[in-house]
Formats: structure tokens, C-alpha cells, sequence
């Protein structure tokens, strides 16, 4: 029985021989713990690799740097459409002329005002073509695109000026064809939407597409102006007068519902990909979303966020960190739940988009995967021996 037993032992036993060093029985997929900190606790850099460990001044410093989106800082103003005219836009032009007209008084288009003082001529309404002009009758080609009615108002009064007598021109926009801005997303209804001179803002928008489908606090609005795109948290805009900005025609708004989020990987209570809100979470909360760590498996002192940051805005700068092409170098961030001051600095700490968490195993959780593999392999071998 003791020889069956011990040709049983000899594969176990060199398999532990095969084993790398027999490394704190490393059987994990992802970096454990020792292998993340070892390197880095002289100079804060392994491989490249900026390591940090989270305290609550390091969130607060990484807080303090970072800029949240404004759009009445960062669009281009608009105008109340209106008072500037776009190609396509439709005109009406009335000329009014003092008695005794010259030109329009005896059009068939011409009606004489109470008392006979003035004859007021409404021409056919025109739209305002390609080149982005209109043609009025004796005054030739007008320039209109990107005009205020009152400026070509006054052009056409001067360039009628020696043929009609005392004109004066009224100039109106009778239809918006070009004024319009589309809002798509997460509304009630998809729409394009005409803009007038009252100067229809962001929250009319959305308004008039039957609002979000989700709740406010967790949407995100982005506009896309020319080729600006910036995006805001819709609560942010409620919340601040400034941010409901005119619109202006061509806009595009759209409404996103949790636009960002992170993944999770390793011993967490679930490995996925976690959408959040525009707002944003804390590292709080995030811990929460994923379910937390699995106690049996989860290194707690193990736990570690992976995220391409600006030098500028990283405690201690680059450090000899390698940088990407946009300039953004590499950062661990080190989390110690074994640490009761952690969970204060989670609560200061955000979360950002395509954030990385990883959790290792423990060495106990380690030592568990290795044993099993050893049971599995030895224990049918001394049955087989029993058998014989």
C-alpha cells in the first residue's frame, strides 16, 4: 500500500517541481497584489507605470483638477432666429411709397391706405435662393443669408431711394425653413423643431420631444454645434440657468441615457462592463454597482483601478510614465479596503469613463486553487493503487 501511495505522490510531487517557483501558488489570470506593489514601492513607476495608492488627500488633489463641461463657456453664442436670415428662409416684403407714387402706386398688387396717405405694395413672398439672395422689383438682387431683416430692410430702402417715392420697406420671416434643430435620443419623440425669434433654448427642445425616457439625474445631453460636440449632465443644466443655452438652427441635441461607464474584472462580486450617469459616481458607489469583493476570494488589500490620465492632473506628475500619443500616461491606483480611511476617500474619488477595476485573489483563495489542483490529481492516483 505504501509503494501504491508513493507512485501515487511522484506526479504531485513533480508537478510542484513544474511549478514557476512555486510562487505563492500563483494560479490567478490577472496580476496578484505583491506583483503590482513590489516594483513600485521605491519610485512609484513600474514599467512605466505610474502606482498610487488612494488616500483621501489624493482624491481631493485629483478632484480639484478636474474640469466639468460648461456649454455657455465653451459654444459658440447664438442668436434668436429671426434676426439673422438663412438660405431657404421664406420673406415677405411689403414697400410702402408716399403719395404721389412714382413706382408702385398703380401696380394691381398696391392698396391705398385710410385717407389715401401711402400705398402699401406686398410683394409675392420669395425664398431666399442658393446664392442667398431675393430679387425685389427695381431694386435688383439683395443680399439676405446671414443678414438681419432690419439690414435688408434698409437695403432695399436705399437702392429704391431716386426711383420710388419716400419708400420705406418692411421685411418679415414668413416661414423658417432652415431654422430648425433635430433632437434625437432617449426622447418621447424624435422631432426637428422650427426656431423663432423668441429664441427657443436647450430645455425647449427636449420639452417639445415629450422629455427623456429615463430619469434626469441619470441622462446626459450632448449638442453637436458645426463640428463642436459637447455633453453635459441634464441635471447640471436644470440646475444652472446659464447652461440652457439659444440654440442655434442646424443644432443637433441628443439625449443619452448613461453614456459612460467602466469595467470590472477579477474577484468582484461580478465581472461586467457598469454603465453609469453623466453626473458620475464615486469609487463608493462603483464598489457598490459591482456587488462588492467576493470575501473567500478577494484580496482586500488587492484592489486597483487602471486609467489613462493627463500628467498635469496627476498627484506628482508623469514620474518617467510612458505617454501615449495623446499625450496621457498609464496610473494605477492602489485601494486599500483593509484601511477604514479608504472609504472616506472613495466618496471623493470618481469614477471615469472606460475605468478598468481589478481585484486579485488572495494568497489563502491562491493556496485553495493550488491544493485543489493537487487533490485532483493525487487522490484518483491512490484510488487506482488501492485497487491493485
Amino acid at each position: 500500500m505504501r509503494s501504491s501511495l508513493a507512485q501515487a505522490l511522484i506526479p504531485a510531487s513533480s508537478l510542484l517541481l513544474l511549478l514557476p517557483g512555486c510562487a505563492g501558488f500563483d494560479t490567478s489570470v490577472g496580476p496578484n497584489r505583491g506583483q503590482i506593489t513590489k516594483k513600485s514601492a521605491a519610485d512609484g513607476t513600474i514599467e512605466g507605470v505610474r502606482v498610487i495608492t488612494i488616500t483621501d488627500q489624493i482624491a481631493r488633489q485629483i478632484q480639484a483638477q478636474q474640469v466639468r463641461t460648461s456649454f455657455a463657456d465653451t459654444l459658440p453664442p447664438a442668436q434668436p432666429t429671426g434676426q439673422v436670415i438663412g438660405r431657404g428662409d421664406i420673406l415677405a416684403v411689403t414697400i410702402w411709397e408716399a403719395p404721389p407714387a412714382a413706382l408702385f402706386g398703380g401696380s394691381t398688387l398696391g392698396r391705398m391706405t385710410a385717407l389715401d396717405t401711402a400705398t402699401a405694395t406686398p410683394l409675392p413672398e420669395m425664398q431666399v435662393g442658393p446664392a442667398g439672395d431675393i430679387v425685389v422689383p427695381y431694386a435688383g438682387h439683395i443680399r439676405a443669408e446671414g443678414r438681419t431683416l432690419g439690414e435688408v430692410e434698409r437695403d432695399i430702402v436705399a437702392r429704391l431711394s431716386g426711383k420710388a417715392h419716400m419708400p420705406q420697406v418692411t421685411v418679415r420671416l414668413a416661414q423658417y425653413t432652415t431654422s430648425l434643430v433635430t433632437v434625437v435620443g432617449e426622447v418621447a419623440t424624435s422631432s426637428r423643431m422650427p426656431l423663432s425669434p423668441k429664441g427657443e433654448r436647450l430645455l425647449d427642445a427636449i420639452a417639445a420631444a415629450g422629455g427623456t425616457k429615463q430619469p434626469v439625474d441619470k441622462m446626459t445631453v450632448q449638442i453637436t454645434r458645426g463640428d463642436q460636440v459637447e455633453s453635459m449632465a441634464l441635471a447640471d443644466v436644470i440646475a444652472d440657468p446659464r447652461q440652457n443655452v439659444i440654440l442655434r438652427p442646424g443644432d443637433i441635441v441628443t439625449a443619452v441615457f448613461q453614456p459612460y461607464s467602466f469595467t470590472v474584472l477579477g474577484a468582484a462580486g461580478r465581472n461586467e462592463e457598469v454603465n453609469f450617469e453623466a453626473r458620475g459616481i464615486t469609487l463608493a458607489q462603483a464598489m457598490g454597482r459591482m456587488a462588492g469583493l467576493q470575501d473567500r476570494r478577494a484580496d482586500p488589500k488587492g484592489v486597483f483601478l487602471f486609467r489613462w490620465e493627463d500628467p498635469q492632473a496627476v498627484p506628482g506628475g508623469s514620474m518617467g510614465a510612458a505617454q501615449d500619443d495623446k499625450g496621457r500616461i498609464p496610473v494605477i491606483y492602489r485601494i486599500d479596503m483593509k484601511d477604514p480611511a479608504t472609504y472616506f476617500a472613495m466618496q471623493n474619488f470618481a469614477m471615469k469613463n472606460r475605468d478598468v477595476v481589478y481585484i486579485s485573489n488572495s494568497p489563502v483563495a491562491e493556496f485553495q486553487r493550488f491544493f485543489g489542483i493537487i487533490a485532483s490529481t493525487v487522490l484518483p492516483a491512490v484510488a487506482v493503487g488501492r485497487a491493485f
